[in-house]
């Protein structure tokens, strides 16, 4: 553990989108080489919102897979496991469920958030009100040092370090380290329809777009809803067409030649819709041919779950062997 550990991990509920590229694996990428890094296909987290229609997980578990590899994490630096495969998280989630007070969780402002906002969805189960409590098992199995997560989602984080503090508190101080954020920059990555990007929601750019999907997608994307023809004037700051140009157009002066363009009217959504393709297409290629190597051999998939799992599973054991004695039971 001399570089550090971080834990990082995703549901696996569907193909992943850029919104997801731009806001956390191209950062996972990055980590790779600065830390030991264990990357969690969080299956069970999935069931806790979606037990009912469960019937596509164990493939999404392995598009997800298929996402990460496509961007560049690599199962020799990284550990790339499936979280159901490794059972000491259910078992460190069992042994703190013994002792996290019900009103930390009723008091979660994400559960309260979720509860209005997917009313379509049964959570009122004892593991969606729980969920921070295996995710703090997530982390706190690894003694992760840190977690990377955006500005908007460091609070969630702050569970993980009560449960801790209050398990060391219990049984051995300083047994388990209080996991530290990493803030990652997160920028805005609308949909096509200029809602957040979210695969529910129907209007997202995934991963495994080819380049004639990916441009018939742009080429609908709403813009400014003022510019209702090709002479009027618009603004680039009322565009969801710009705010992707911000993440992926790392030309600047371009950048300010497209937004001159649109506020003069001097060229048209459609131009600037097809820069913004040619950046993307540029990007996802070598994206696609990573991509290609992997489903060209897709026994590789499952050769890189089981080794993951494998090195999860062995420093798992290690903590478990010391959470067991610590709070007083026969252990292994």
């Amino acid at each position: 553990m001399d570089k550090g550990r971080v834990y990082s991990g995703m549901r696996p509920t569907g193909p992943l989108h850029l919104g997801h590229l731009a806001g956390a694996l191209t950062n996972w990428v990055a980590l790779q080489d600065e830390y030991e890094c264990f990357y969690n296909i969080a299956d069970w987290h999935a069931l806790m919102s979606d037990y009912a229609d469960s019937g596509r997980t164990r493939r999404n578990s392995l598009d997800i897979l298929l996402d990460w590899l496509s961007a560049g994490l690599d199962p020799e630096k990284s550990c790339l496991f499936v979280q159901s495969h490794v059972p000491q998280h259910a078992e460190l989630a069992l042994a703190f469920a013994m002792l996290t007070p019900l009103g930390w969780l009723y008091r979660n402002p994400t559960y309260k958030e979720q509860i209005q906002n997917l009313q379509n969805k049964d959570l009122s189960t004892y593991a969606f009100l729980g969920y921070p409590v295996l995710q703090a098992a997530d982390i706190l199995l690894y003694k992760a040092n840190k977690v990377p997560v955006g500005e908007d989602q460091s609070a969630h984080l702050e569970l993980s370090r009560e449960i801790a503090r209050r398990f060391n508190h219990f049984f051995g101080e300083n047994l388990l380290p209080e996991p530290q954020t990493l803030l990652t920059p997160t920028p805005k990555v609308p949909g096509t329809d200029g809602k957040k990007m979210s695969k529910s929601y129907g209007n997202s750019l995934d991963m495994s777009e080819d380049s004639k999907s990916l441009w018939e997608k742009l080429r609908t994307m709403i813009t400014d809803p003022a510019r209702k023809k090709r002479t009027d004037q618009g603004d680039p700051d009322k565009c969801p067409v710009w705010d992707i140009h911000k993440v992926f157009n790392g030309d600047e002066a371009q950048r300010e030649e497209l937004a001159k363009g649109c506020r003069t009217a001097g060229i048209g959504c459609i131009d600037c819709k097809k820069t913004l393709y040619g950046h993307i297409d540029t990007m996802m290629e070598p994206i696609r041919q990573r991509r290609a190597r992997y489903e060209n051999n897709p026994s590789t998939l499952t050769e890189i779950l089981a080794e993951g799992a494998k090195r999860a599973s062995a420093a798992a054991e290690e903590t478990m062997k010391e959470i067991y004695p610590a709070m007083g039971l026969l252990g292994r």
